[in-house]
């Protein structure tokens, strides 16, 4: 059985995220979306068990695609988990130089292989980050993220803005 992980911290998910699972879906046995803690990624807008919910609504579709968390080092997950393959979505060249200093650095710590799938056209310059700051400023992001995944960041993003005007009284 050919299995492979998605990595990311998916906060939130967005449409270029799910084409990616969705691929990769279609090239392995099972899928096993793997959401991570990154210290250096503290301030998260979602917390991991809020971004696995969502994920998991949004992968119902796909019957051989799960969700996971995990700390510590993916490598290590790969290995509990017999995952040999990761998959990566990849925007731009950029994106290529940090990810293979990745793939060759997880591949010296265990037997796995990187699998890199550019991403569509139409999701080339999404980013969670910037659909965060879109959102922030009230830009329109309906286009960009699941609309469950939409409702609850519209969400999230007016309990912090009142919660920052409460404590400026």
């Amino acid at each position: 059985m050919r299995k492979a992980v998605c990595p990311g911290s998916f906060d939130p998910v967005t449409n270029g995220h799910i084409d990616i699972v969705s691929r990769a879906s279609q090239l392995f046995d099972e899928v096993v979306v793997a959401v991570g803690v990154n210290k250096s990624k503290a301030r998260r807008l979602f917390s991991a068990e809020e971004r696995m919910e969502m994920l998991e609504k949004v992968c119902a579709p796909f019957p051989n695609v799960s969700v996971a968390g995990f700390e510590g080092l993916l490598t290590t997950f790969c290995e509990q988990h017999g995952i040999r393959a990761i998959v990566k979505g990849l925007r731009a060249v950029s994106d290529f130089d940090y990810e293979l200093q990745m793939a060759q650095m997880n591949s010296s710590l265990v037997d796995v292989e990187t699998v890199f799938i550019p991403t569509s056209p139409e999701y080339s310059f999404l980013a969670s980050s910037l659909v965060k700051e879109v959102a922030t400023f009230g830009g329109d992001v309906s286009g960009l993220v699941p609309p469950d995944v939409l409702t609850r960041l519209t969400q999230r993003l007016a309990e912090r803005a009142a919660a920052g005007e409460e404590d400026r009284s």
